[in-house]
């Protein structure tokens, strides 16, 4: 998927690193991203997030904040406000480029950090936040320090994501006054509360107040054992999910207009994690599906196989033939179930020449006082279904390898 290397100018006029990534098409809407305290841009959980609403067509914006990772400036003369301010000015920035962010996420002290900067960004429609602390100070007890000794502002060496930094005093006195009740109180956006009840970092009853301080429309989503950073991939990908899911909810996400000749739109499909099969399958904003191998077949079984889409278009649209005609003719049809298998079989026990051929068996199940001559002539109707006209007759498929764009 298209990703560019993204600057803007921080609070303290130094150039901030950040990654742009953008749907291959229409984009229907913008996020901004704030990574936890200890992380930077290209943590694991982040990355999976954004390919996520990436695939869905939002454009996603992470970035380094002031000193950290990839971007200028030093860490030691920063604050927690001026993370904030760095969150806006990355806004800003967005706005420049006709991008103004509609929803905010948040990571730890990132999230802290977004649900302060709302009021800044008035074109988020939506706030999401992760293992986020309600009380931004909370974080300072969770330090490891890098030596016993204070620096001589008051300050502290400390070690993050395996560095050894300088925190200034000001930083510390900085987190230590900072309050969020007021900010959630009057969010005005809709929330998204996300954290695991066995986060060591920062408690779980940081959601709790973070929660019962915000307003309405607001959801509180756990996500059960998952660590403070949310590194394993089962995690990434729920969270990843949840958030796509809300998001076509509240953000009210554009539908992109379809190409000529493709009434449906496209179908994309993207690998979810290259080390496996995992394909994250998607048509627009609001439908997306997970594709995967089994685990006998070196895939991790998170979603439908290849086939198996294929036979679940198969049985969706018996099902929808058979309801439209029934509908039509005004039978007392009360419920549709339709089992599909697929199999390899050898083509002598379907009397053609190949040597094996794809069989589909379906199961058809109809509920309801019908005859004995309906239930036949729906099971004729049945194979009237287009996508069985298809699967029967041979298609024309061409492939074109084009540039990532």
């Amino acid at each position: 998927m298209p990703t560019e290397k993204f600057s803007f100018e921080g609070h303290a006029g130094d150039k901030l690193a950040a990654r742009l990534d953008t749907p291959a098409g229409e984009v229907t809407g913008t996020v901004l991203f704030a990574h936890c305290f200890t992380c930077g841009k290209d943590i694991h959980a982040a990355r999976r997030i954004a390919q996520r609403l990436q695939m869905a067509g939002l454009a996603v914006l992470r970035f380094d904040f002031t000193g950290l990772g990839h971007s200028g400036g030093e860490f030691a003369n920063t604050s927690f406000s001026s993370n904030v301010e760095d969150l806006v000015l990355a806004a800003k920035a967005l706005e420049a480029r006709g991008l103004a962010p509609d929803l905010l996420i948040g990571h730890s002290l990132g999230g802290a950090a977004v649900l302060k900067a709302a009021a800044e960004i008035p074109s988020a429609k939506g706030v999401v936040t992760l293992g986020a602390p309600y009380d931004p100070g909370h974080v300072v007890h969770n330090i490891t320090r890098a030596g016993p000794e204070p620096l001589d502002d008051g300050g502290m060496r400390v070690t993050l994501g395996g560095q050894d930094l300088s925190i200034g005093a000001g930083f510390l006195e900085d987190v230590k006054n900072a309050s969020l009740q007021e900010a959630i109180a009057g969010l005005g956006r809709a929330l998204l509360v996300m954290h695991a009840p066995r986060d060591s970092v920062v408690g779980v009853e940081n959601a709790t107040q973070i929660f019962a301080a915000a307003k309405h429309p607001k959801s509180f989503v756990t996500l059960d054992d998952a660590d403070h950073l949310i590194s394993r991939s089962e995690d990434a990908e729920y969270a990843a999910s949840v958030i796509a899911a809300w998001a076509t909810r509240y953000l009210g996400l554009r539908t992109p207009t379809p190409p000529p000749g493709a009434p449906e739109g496209v179908i994309r499909v993207s690998e979810a994690d290259p080390a496996g099969f995992l394909q994250d399958i998607q048509n627009g904003p609001h439908h997306h599906l997970l594709a995967d191998e089994p685990l006998a077949y070196g895939g991790t079984n998170k979603g439908l196989s290849p086939y198996g889409l294929v036979a679940a278009g198969l049985g969706a649209c018996t099902s929808m033939t058979i309801r439209m005609y029934a509908r039509r003719k005004g039978w007392p049809l009360k419920h549709v179930r339709v089992d599909v298998t697929h199999d390899k079989v050898h083509a002598q026990d379907a009397g053609t020449s190949a040597t094996k051929i794809d069989r589909f068996v379906r199961n058809i199940c109809v509920e309801g006082k019908l005859s004995a001559d309906q239930r036949e002539r729906l099971l004729e109707i049945a194979d009237r279904c287009p996508v069985h006209h298809t699967l029967e007759k041979h298609s024309t498929i061409e492939t074109h390898l084009s540039e990532c764009r």
